[in-house]
């Protein structure tokens, strides 16, 4: 089953150079990990569902970001997310090559987290009024 979509592609195509290989990367984990996923574009970038949003990614002028859709409720057993010396949308940092990703073992590690909390059904704990 091919669930690559074109809107992806395009966005792809459209974003810097320096961001493609980067995004090519992602978008060939993710569905490494998890065959059935399915891409959208959702807010403008490239979302990808598994029994609903598992995680995104995104490109800007300088640099990609990877999200993950339920990063608070993962283990972060390698401490990726404590790592990242820059912040940006997302909990890998400010993406400018693929030299700043962690392992591919590892990142795939927690995408199959991420696919089993939404197997498991898990909630984001609600959010509080400011």
């Amino acid at each position: 089953m091919n669930s690559k979509n074109k809107q992806v592609d395009a966005y792809i195509a459209k974003a810097a150079p320096f961001a493609r290989p980067i995004l090519n990367h992602l978008r060939r984990l993710v569905h490494q990990a998890c065959p059935e996923i399915q891409e959208t574009i959702k807010w403008g970038f490239p979302h990808f569902e598994y029994q609903g949003i598992l995680c995104s990614m995104a490109a800007f002028k300088q640099h990609c970001a990877f999200t993950f859709w339920k990063a608070a409720l993962l283990s972060d057993k390698h401490k990726v997310f404590a790592r990242v010396k820059e912040k940006a949308m997302g909990q890998l940092g400010k993406l400018a090559s693929d030299q700043d990703l962690p392992g591919d073992d590892v990142l795939l590690l927690y995408i199959r987290e991420a696919m089993q909390l939404n197997i498991e059904g898990r909630k984001l704990p609600a959010r509080t009024a400011d």
